[in-house]
């Protein structure tokens, strides 16, 4: 189970208003960035199969089977600053954590 914050669906459904042919947000994780895994976040037209649905204040996020172990559980928040403004990942699978916060290991 993904969890999002009230900040988080707020922008997913903005997004997701001004997107064509999109249906929801697909959370992915592929290897790489500086701390082993990377999250890839993007929106996504329809489910495929074998993909994990999870449906939070009308948003639809998509997380493919290889994925959900690394993912299960997580809070997604967004945040906006003077510097930098976007998704925040806490993951307790995470047992490590780059700086940027946008990889894992």
């Amino acid at each position: 189970m993904i969890t999002l914050t009230e900040n988080a669906a707020a922008v997913m459904n903005v997004t997701l208003s001004r997107a064509e042919q999109a249906e929801g947000f697909r959370i992915a994780v592929e290897p790489g960035g500086c701390a082993g895994y990377k999250y890839l976040v993007g929106l996504e037209s329809a489910q495929r199969q074998g993909d994990a649905v999870i449906e939070t204040d009308g948003v639809k996020v998509f997380v493919d089977a290889g994925s959900l172990p690394h993912v299960n559980g997580m809070t997604i928040d967004f945040v906006m600053g003077p510097e930098s403004s976007g998704f925040v990942f806490d993951n307790p699978n995470a047992q490590e954590k780059c700086t940027c916060g946008k990889s894992f290991g």
